[in-house]
């Protein structure tokens, strides 16, 4: 019986896959990370993965660049949003200097001086959309190895988030 188990063991690979590796600035854990980008209301609008050995400030572009455009009034979509709220993992000169490029305002706090309670209350939004995703069992912990089963399984709980929020299925405070 140990003999079985003990095989079984040395074939068993841990979990991972694509976009996976051990993180140098997280005490070497393996993982992923989500980015997501929601609009006021908690709407995600771009969901993306890396890898849990990049820094969050790596993905900023690709996020920013991955916004869809927005219908307006009359005219053209709009093609950037007006202003963009990130947190302290994006407080970077390169980050900022993005934005200011693409004509968008920035609203991102800054490492060791803005307090909680003047960009808390935009920030809420985000942390929100994220425990809907964790909702979703399948996404807590990710299981799958290939890349393109995660993100299909992200996209399609964006979409069941959007279809409570039009329906008035989820609570939206």
């Amino acid at each position: 019986m140990e003999l079985g188990e003990h095989r079984w063991l040395v074939g068993a690979k841990p979990p991972g896959g694509q976009e996976t590796g051990p993180n140098p600035t997280d005490r070497g854990k393996l993982g992923s990370k989500r980015h997501i980008v929601v609009d006021a209301r908690g709407i995600p609008l771009v969901v993306l993965v890396s890898g849990a050995n990049r820094h969050d400030s790596m993905m900023f572009e690709k996020c920013t660049n991955a916004l869809p455009a927005i219908k307006g009034l009359r005219g053209k979509p709009r093609c950037r949003p007006s202003r963009l709220h990130a947190d302290k993992g994006y407080d970077y000169a390169r980050c900022r200097a993005y934005l200011k490029k693409r004509g968008i305002a920035s609203r991102i706090a800054r490492r060791g001086v803005e307090s909680r309670e003047r960009l808390g209350r935009h920030r809420w939004v985000v942390e929100r959309t994220h425990g809907w995703f964790a909702g979703f069992g399948k996404l807590r912990i990710r299981f799958e190895r290939r890349l393109d089963i995660h993100e299909a399984l992200l996209k399609l709980a964006a979409a069941i988030i959007c279809a409570r929020l039009w329906t008035g299925g989820v609570s939206r405070s």
